[in-house]
């Protein structure tokens, strides 16, 4: 899938700090290729880790930020990508290099010519798009929710297919704003915010 080009974040504490995201032009720090930069949960306390913290602040308007609940067996994690006004990462087959499932985090997105389906996350929307099914899978599901939309787009073939599609998206999860935000607050002592005033003003 082609992707346009990519920021890269140290897991650190820096990623807690209320600072704007920089576009293409920033200097890009190399962030290991490790599934626990989108964990869910880590560590003893199981709160989410350093990388979904970041995608919230990438989107301030998203009220859920996607997470990976558990890495699927025949999977890997390729990449994060965080930027003004979007973020993503991408899963692809362990036996190729291809970033063939990716998972994006926007403040809205188009809907047109997708069908709405039942959903499995009864805060959030769902629609379905598939635009081709042969040789490749490919397509689009969409989570609607307040501030928000997470796609997930994929390019699935050979071994990868509808069925590939069907394991790695049960790895997804979501967390909530208001989560991030209590865990930006005690891990930075109330020193920190996950949506600080952009003027740099005073504020809650």
């Amino acid at each position: 899938m082609r992707r346009p080009c990519r920021r890269r974040v140290a897991v650190t504490a820096a990623v807690l700090a209320p600072v704007l995201l920089a576009g293409c032009g920033a200097v890009a720090t190399p962030a290991p290729v490790n599934s626990d930069l989108v964990a869910c949960k880590e560590g003893d306390d199981g709160s989410p880790a350093n990388g979904v913290v970041l995608m919230a602040q990438s989107v301030p308007t998203a009220s859920w930020v996607p997470c990976l609940k558990t890495m699927p067996l025949g999977w890997k994690f390729r990449d994060l990508d965080a930027r003004n006004d979007s973020a993503s990462f991408w899963l692809g087959p362990t036996h190729d290099p291809t970033h063939a499932i990716e998972v994006r985090l926007t403040e809205s997105c188009s809907i047109e010519g997708a069908t709405k389906v039942r959903s499995e996350r009864a805060e959030m929307t769902r629609l379905e798009l598939v635009s081709q099914v042969s040789p490749d899978f490919v397509g689009r599901r969409l989570y609607l929710f307040d501030g928000g939309c997470i796609t997930v787009a994929f390019d699935l073939g050979g071994r990868a297919s509808s069925e590939g599609l069907a394991v790695a998206t049960q790895a997804f999860g979501a967390v909530s704003r208001d989560e991030l935000r209590e865990l930006v607050r005690e891990e930075s002592d109330g020193l920190l915010q996950l949506d600080p005033p952009v003027d740099g003003g005073g504020g809650p």
